[in-house]
């Protein structure tokens, strides 16, 4: 049995959402990243030294902006910086509220998106590619601490890497952990129609007996020195060495406790991932499900993904709702960082 402290559970029950998150720094950049054939879009947002103009970040048809002011100046203190990797299918945009938020907690954030994995850009295919994502966040970090406008204001010492879902696994893979790809090929035929996850490669045709090198490379970047996997996937094929050797703090966060998704369930029931990693926290954000940490779905969105035959990523559990667990999650994660 693990020490307690090395390994815990943490459950966060928030009778009411938090205050409308602060107004916050927002600026566009791009990337030069020598494994992409462009530039990759990338966004960082900060706390305000200075205010410029007020302007919605992520409107859509689907989920509500999250307002920023644009190209402020920053403050004149040196900043912990959270890079971000957002889920399969997910944007910069889609990451604003969590952005936002941790920003209002005076963080420097920097999110990208993934080519190949991104909104409008989501191939199964590319998906397995574990370590272009990776490699994204590496650019991405190179590209922030040699730009003269943001380098003499970030912490070195407390630079982290944080992932939801398919960005779960690529944190993962920052702090150390090798998937195997015979495993995961095991998990999704012993799986079935469990696992989202699989179903979801199955459609794009992925061979999970040819599974690219990307999937199994080695990620590992020292320079983030602790990391946050919010329902990360790929789990089940995480090396149990290579799980037991990472030795950056780590905090697991599972949206739900009664884990509806199999494909993210990283207790011994599911994956087993938080009994292999060292120094890793377990945070619980009760009542919530995986879309929960998608943006606040805007009023009618869920009947227009019906009509639209798209999947119900504005739908809730009965008695909870969206802005609560954000509230939970950004509490949780800024706690582990020290915000």
């Amino acid at each position: 049995m693990k020490p307690v402290l090395s390994a815990f559970a943490v459950v966060l029950s928030l009778a009411s959402p938090a205050a409308a998150d602060p107004l916050v720094g927002f600026d566009r950049l791009d990337i030069q990243a020598k494994h992409r054939s462009s530039p990759l879009s990338a966004a960082v947002w900060y706390p305000t030294g200075r205010k410029t103009y007020a302007a919605p970040i992520g409107d859509s048809l689907v989920f509500e902006p999250v307002e920023a002011y644009i190209g402020a100046a920053l403050p004149d203190e040196n900043l912990p910086l959270i890079v971000v990797s957002h889920g399969s299918g997910s944007s910069i945009d889609g990451t604003a509220w969590l952005a936002a938020g941790l920003a209002g907690r005076g963080a420097m954030v920097l999110v990208m998106n993934h080519p190949g994995t991104t909104s409008g850009d989501s191939s199964p295919r590319r998906t397995v590619r574990l370590s272009d994502r990776s490699a994204d966040m590496s650019a991405s970090l190179d590209a922030i601490l040699s730009d003269p406008a943001f380098s003499d204001r970030i912490d070195s010492a407390r630079i982290s890497a944080l992932g939801f879902s398919l960005g779960g696994a690529a944190v993962l893979g920052i702090a150390g952990v090798r998937f195997d790809a015979n495993a995961y090929a095991n998990y999704c035929q012993t799986a079935g129609d469990a696992a989202q996850d699989c179903l979801f490669l199955a459609r794009g045709g992925v061979d999970l007996d040819a599974l690219p090198s990307e999937f199994s490379a080695d990620m590992a970047d020292p320079r983030f020195t602790s990391i946050v996997a919010i329902d990360p996937g790929f789990t089940y094929a995480a090396t149990a060495n290579s799980a037991a050797s990472v030795n950056v703090p780590v905090q697991i966060v599972s949206l739900g406790d009664t884990y509806p998704w199999f494909s993210v369930d990283v207790r011994a029931q599911g994956s087993g991932l938080i009994d292999r990693l060292a120094d890793v926290e377990h945070a619980v954000i009760p009542n919530a499900f995986h879309y929960s940490f998608l943006p606040i779905c805007n009023d009618n969105a869920a009947q227009l993904l019906i009509e639209e035959g798209e999947d119900p990523i504005c739908d809730d559990p009965d008695g909870w709702d969206r802005a609560t667990a954000h509230a939970a999650s950004i509490e949780a994660i800024s706690r582990f960082l020290d915000l």
